[in-house]
């Protein structure tokens, strides 16, 4: 059984501090992290690999955006671990402009192993978020199911035993995360770069799951807390009338269609 998910969002990111930088991925919304970024990513791997040994992650689920990558990678490293992809811990992006074709999604794990070759392609991801665009109430309902998916597919396997998990994720995605395993659909939570959560799961006297948060979005194994680069849902952007600003499409997709999205794998298959 899941007793433990640690969730880490990813590390500061160079498209902040460089006007110029440049994809690795191709994709064109996929920065790297800055220099900090990644001092801050190894901070992080160093206090994991700190704690108690049946208190560490025996496996870690990641983004397959390339700064998520990148901070999952000193983990790994330090832990000997490999990563595992779930595009159900991607970015959100907001509905895409009408007109402007599908928003982007990055490559999966084989094509990544290439870059990282700590991924292990074994894993399938469990969801893949729609290209067209999420609003909040979306964001929240894709990473709910993702939980209720995981969680099942992970328990039910009889290959592997993992009784803590990380996740490297998003500051939107993160505070989804949040909300859905606590049951608090309004949880107030801003979450910093490289800032860790740690959920721990008990279950009632009907054997239900009930997840308590031991720490939720801290910062205190960082050795500079002033740059942070910290959101919440407070910071979105809206239009005049409330509601929230399109992500432009990627050009060259407004004919195509976003016909893969939602759950890769069904419960009643599990």
């Amino acid at each position: 059984m899941i007793e433990t998910i640690y969730i880490a969002r990813h590390g500061f990111r160079s498209n902040w501090v460089d006007s110029n930088w440049k994809s690795v991925t191709g994709l064109s919304r996929d920065p790297p992290l800055a220099a900090y970024g990644e001092a801050q990513a190894l901070e992080l791997a160093k206090y994991i690999q700190s704690l108690p040994k049946d208190k560490q992650p025996t496996a870690i689920f990641s983004s397959p955006y390339y700064r998520c990558l990148q901070t999952s990678r000193p983990v790994a490293e330090h832990l000997s671990l490999p990563i595992y992809i779930d595009h159900g811990l991607s970015e959100w992006y907001s509905t895409a402009l009408p007109g402007t074709g599908l928003l982007p999604r990055p490559k999966g794990a084989t094509d990544l192993q290439s870059l990282f070759p700590e991924i292990n392609a074994s894993w399938s991801s469990i969801w893949l978020p729609s290209r067209k665009g999420e609003d909040v109430e979306e964001l929240h309902a894709r990473v709910a199911g993702f939980l209720d998916h995981f969680i099942h597919h992970v328990e039910r396997r009889t290959d592997i035993n993992h009784k803590n998990i990380l996740f490297v994720s998003h500051a939107a995605t993160i505070i989804a995360l949040c909300r859905g395993l606590l049951a608090q659909p309004d949880l107030p939570l801003r979450v910093g770069c490289c800032t860790l959560s740690q959920l721990s799961r008990k279950l009632d006297a009907d054997g239900a799951s009930q997840w308590d948060a031991i720490s939720l979005a801290s910062s205190a194994h960082l050795s500079d807390q002033e740059t942070l680069r910290d959101w919440g849902f407070e910071d979105i952007q809206t239009h005049g009338n409330g509601k929230v600003i399109h992500d432009a499409g990627v050009p060259g997709t407004e004919g195509e269609e976003d016909d893969t999205f939602g759950p890769q794998i069904h419960l009643s298959m599990l």
